[in-house]
């Protein structure tokens, strides 16, 4: 039987935590004098005796009980409420006036998706901004991290919580407690949105959008504080170290940590990185040869800079844009799906397939054809010198399955919906891996605004489903989930 009071209780102390964050962005509202002050301050209030009455109401919970099953649920029912307070101060505000957009818009947020209903973002106030770029960031890693790493203070179940957060994170734990894990990877999260926000301000930034894009863009969510994104700047060199950092978000976050911990040689000899890396080195010569064989830009540096912002954002799932890529044709559209469904690397903070799962099915693929001519051969699949179970090849086969069924099941929803093909394709695949933009008008100048209510809620859940690697929340519709 579920421990419904487990769940409750979880809830409750994450609302209390969210609290904070608010507050912060209610405190940026107070220090520009906005008018969304009191949105922000309402809503933070909202939202901690919400925490309050979960938490009064789970006080008693046995902690001891709970499972796999209360993980999936509360992380599931997470993101699903986190949305519904989350958008009170854009409801409240009137900056977004009607529900269905302000809570597409801030799952969006943080499921770190980056698609907008918003057509004119630098008419918002400033504390709205913050809070808008607050829920990516907290998104990137996973509030539920975050919430495990105060286990200790806040009491236990951060094994199940932990384990339905974050499936990509494959290698292994580099401290015997979840907790000390839940630390460390927030640690090295923290430390890397501090550099990119010096490296921003010492740029054409001012501090404040230096902050909002450092939050955007190492969560590879992709919100900006201007209508333009990142080609607002026109700079080389924001261009660039945007471009290097949500490479790096787009990286196994253990990874980095060994990094450094002063244990470079793991990032550089793990195989999943060197596919990811020459994955993206690829696809960027390729879209600079085609760009410049078309003729849209004539200037290789200028060639090189925006293929390379544009295929990076596009892999990790950020969605910042420097250029339209809709004029560069069907080719590059091509191109951008293929990047829009690998995605980055398992640990990381992208959607999609992930590049791990992909060099698993490349690599059993291969063994497959050599098995036409050696039937009797055993083959494994392996990765880092080391064999990968059949069990493992086979989770992942079914992986693969659901995420394309669920493209397919999807697209047909939205086209019943009355969206156009173009846009519905890209819609769907940039919704289940969190990417933002998509294809037509749905591209990276364009806006969700014009897209149907009801496919707006669909693509809200797919954002979720996405953000929760398929299986966490589909499984949870299944009525074996609901059994004894």
């Amino acid at each position: 039987m579920l421990n419904i009071r487990f769940i409750i209780k979880m809830l409750g102390m994450m609302f209390i935590l969210e609290t904070l964050f608010m507050l912060a962005a209610t405190a940026v509202a107070f220090l520009y004098k906005g008018s969304d002050f009191y949105p922000l301050l309402q809503s933070s209030g909202i939202m901690f005796g919400t925490g309050v009455l979960f938490t009064l109401i789970g006080l008693r919970a046995n902690e001891h009980t709970a499972g796999r099953r209360e993980g999936m649920l509360t992380v599931s029912l997470t993101w699903a409420l986190f949305s519904l307070l989350g958008m009170l101060p854009f409801y409240l505000g009137g900056y977004i006036d009607n529900i269905t957009d302000a809570y597409f818009e801030t799952m969006s947020g943080f499921t770190t998706t980056g698609s907008t209903i918003l057509t004119d973002i630098e008419t918002l106030p400033h504390g709205i901004l913050f809070w808008r770029s607050l829920t990516q960031w907290q998104g990137g890693i996973g509030m539920i991290v975050f919430t495990v790493a105060l286990m200790p203070i806040i009491g236990g179940g951060a094994t199940q919580m932990f384990n339905a957060e974050t499936p990509g994170i494959t290698h292994e734990r580099f401290r015997p407690r979840v907790t000390q894990v839940a630390k460390r990877l927030w640690g090295v999260y923290l430390f890397l949105t501090i550099v990119l926000i010096g490296m921003l301000w010492a740029g054409p930034m001012n501090l404040y959008d230096a902050v909002n894009h450092a939050l955007t863009c190492i969560s590879t969510g992709g919100y900006s504080t201007k209508n333009a994104s990142i080609a607002y700047w026109d700079s080389a060199y924001i261009e660039y170290v945007i471009t290097a950092f949500m490479f790096i978000g787009a990286t196994n976050i253990t990874l980095i940590y060994f990094f450094f911990n002063g244990n470079p040689k793991r990032l550089f000899k793990d195989e999943e990185m060197r596919w990811f890396f020459w994955f993206v080195l690829i696809i960027t010569a390729m879209t600079t040869a085609w760009i410049m064989y078309r003729g849209i830009v004539d200037d290789f540096g200028t060639a090189f800079r925006e293929s390379i912002f544009q295929v990076v954002t596009l892999v990790s799932t950020c969605g910042f844009a420097t250029a339209d890529y809709i004029p560069w044709g069907p080719f590059f559209w091509l191109l951008a799906l293929v990047l829009m469904v690998v995605c980055g690397c398992a640990g990381s903070t992208c959607g999609g397939l992930k590049m791990g799962r992909f060099v698993i099915l490349a690599k059993n693929l291969f063994n497959e054809f050599k098995k036409q001519t050696h039937p009797h051969a055993i083959i494994p699949v392996r990765m880092n010198g080391h064999a990968i179970s059949g069990d493992i090849v086979h989770r992942v086969l079914a992986f693969a399955f659901a995420y394309i069924a669920l493209i397919f099941v999807s697209c047909m929803v939205l086209m019943l919906d009355g969206m156009g093909f173009e846009e519905t394709i890209g819609a769907t695949i940039s919704s289940i891996s969190n990417v933002g933009p998509g294809l037509g008008s749905l591209g990276p100048v364009g806006n969700y605004a014009d897209v149907p209510t009801v496919s707006k809620w669909f693509l809200s859940f797919l954002m979720m489903v996405g953000r929760l690697e398929i299986f966490t929340v589909l499984t949870i519709l299944l009525p074996g989930f609901w059994k004894q």
